[in-house]
This record gives C-alpha cells, sequence and structure tokens, in this order.
C-alpha cells in the first residue's frame, strides 16, 4: 500500500520539521510504503537546514509555488498534482502545525484496511483552543448543520482513496474548500475520534475572521440547498413575528440575508479552470529524501 501525506505550509518550517520527525516515529513498524509532499505555498521565511534522518519514511518532496493561493487551494493543488504525477493508493492530507496529530496516522490506516474503498474522516471529539474559539467552532458546526442539513466534523485529517482523489480534483469546489467538496462527494464515509492538538511552535494562524470565511465557503459548497433552507427560515420567522418586528427581531433577518449573500459571493472562489491549471503555479520541487 503506498500513501502519500500532504501537508501544506506556509510560513511554518519549524513546525513541518516537527511534524516529519514525529510522523517517522509514529509509522515506525508499519509495512505501508509512506512518503511525504509539502507544498510550499510561497513561503517568505527562511528555511532551517534540514539535517536529521526519516529512516521511515520513503521520501520527502518540496513542491514550492510561485504565488501564494492560500490553505484551500494548497490543498487542492497538491491533490492535483499527486492525482496526475504519483503512484499512489491513499492521500492523508494534515496540517503542519501539529493540530492534526501524527499519532492518528496508525489509526486512519488501519481503518482504511478495514473500509478499503470509504473515506476515512478524522472527526474532532476534542478541541485544544480557548473558551471563545470554542463557543464559535460550535456555533459553526450548528449554523453548518441547519442551513446545509450537512453536520461536518472534520477537517483536512483524512484519508483519501485513490477513487476520491480522482473525484475531488474534478470539482470546483474542491478549490475552495477541502471539508464542504468532500462531504459533497462522499456521502457514505468512515471515522476515526480525533483530538486536536496543540500548535508546536506559536500561536494559532486561525482567526475569527478566518474561521467566519472557512465556515462561509464550507456553506458555499451547498449554496442552493443554503437559498431554499433561508428562504423557508425567514418565511417561518416573519410569519411568528409578524405581531413583533423591531429593531431587536429583525436582527436574524439581517444576519440571514448577511450569510446568502457572503456565500455566493465566497462561491465564486470556485473556480475550475484556476483549479486546473494550477500546477502552472509550481516554481520547482525539491527532494529532502
Amino acid at each position: 500500500m503506498k500513501i502519500k501525506i500532504l501537508i501544506p505550509i506556509y510560513n511554518d518550517w519549524q513546525s513541518v520539521f516537527k511534524l516529519l520527525e514525529n510522523i517517522n516515529l509514529e509509522i515506525a513498524g508499519l509495512e505501508e510504503e509512506i512518503s511525504v509532499i509539502i507544498v510550499n505555498d510561497a513561503s517568505t521565511e527562511q528555511r532551517s537546514e534540514f539535517n536529521f534522518s526519516l529512516n521511515n519514511l520513503k521520501s520527502v518532496n518540496v513542491i514550492n509555488m510561485k504565488k501564494n493561493r492560500g490553505h484551500a487551494r494548497c490543498i487542492a493543488a497538491g491533490l492535483k498534482y499527486i492525482n496526475e504525477k504519483e503512484d499512489f493508493d491513499y492521500v492523508i492530507p494534515m496540517d503542519g502545525d501539529g493540530e492534526d496529530r501524527p499519532e492518528e496516522i496508525k489509526m486512519l490506516i488501519d481503518e482504511a484496511k478495514n473500509y478499503p474503498d470509504m473515506v476515512i474522516t478524522a472527526n474532532r471529539v476534542k478541541r485544544s483552543e480557548g473558551f471563545i474559539f470554542k463557543l464559535g467552532y460550535q456555533i459553526h458546526k450548528y449554523f453548518t448543520y441547519i442551513f446545509t442539513g450537512e453536520s461536518i466534523k472534520f477537517g483536512n485529517y483524512t484519508c483519501l482513496p485513490k477513487s476520491f482523489v480522482a473525484k475531488m480534483v474534478e470539482k470546483a469546489a474542491t478549490w475552495s474548500s477541502f471539508s464542504g467538496s468532500l462531504t459533497k462527494i462522499a456521502k457514505e464515509r468512515k471515522s476515526i475520534p480525533s483530538n486536536r492538538g496543540l500548535r508546536y511552535f506559536g500561536p494559532s494562524k486561525m482567526s475569527y475572521v478566518n474561521l467566519l470565511k472557512h465556515s462561509l465557503s464550507i456553506i458555499s459548497v451547498f449554496r442552493k440547498t443554503v437559498l431554499v433552507r433561508s428562504i423557508i427560515f425567514l418565511a417561518v420567522y416573519f410569519f411568528l413575528m409578524s405581531q413583533h418586528l423591531s429593531a431587536i427581531t429583525l436582527i436574524p433577518v439581517i444576519l440571514v440575508i448577511f450569510m446568502i449573500v457572503s456565500v455566493f459571493v465566497l462561491s465564486n472562489r470556485e473556480n475550475i479552470m484556476e483549479f486546473n491549471i494550477s500546477q502552472e503555479n509550481i516554481n520547482n520541487i525539491e527532494n529532502l529524501k
């Protein structure tokens, strides 16, 4: 079994090198052939010397991009490269900062052996952020479920069979939201419980603004469903509140309208033409091992 671990990175080399060391330790004794592909999203940070052994990994390659395109598009471009250029059976995308715990790679692989033709997701059961961020994340999950009908408990950390990688790179939604696109493509999935790890170095790069954008990008994948459910919600809300309309009771209406507009604006990120030519953004490929 040939497995490619896909890691997007931007200005966090210290973390990704620590992650490589931990992956190498965690996969010791596994029979699978495991390689790592790092997609460097045009980092401006100076990279430190890579001078340690990764004897359990088959190879480690760095795809250096010319222009920064963002986290989601970095993963999408990496999937497209692997699908077109690499010999593989599964791809495991994971963040490069330690929040996706390498200790769970074995669990993903074991579950993939039990269900070889299904997508395996690492569903969050415990997070490591502060109370306000956790609250915001819970609100994101509830809003997503209410307006899309989908309960999405996973992020990038998954195990994708080759057949689903091929499907993902054909969908414009993958260029905007990995988890949203995967949810739409893989209706039936298996999962493992996953604890959100602590960043190896520095504070989290997921701000409240980025969390909001991330949430709306996922929801935008299901924009037709969102529009229908929003109209139903507004109709029921106005019927129930018709005798009590005021500046305060209109706040939910304003929020729903804001969501609808934002969702359709963000849906413009789903650009299949840009996705198809994403390999033109590759500057060079380095072999670290």
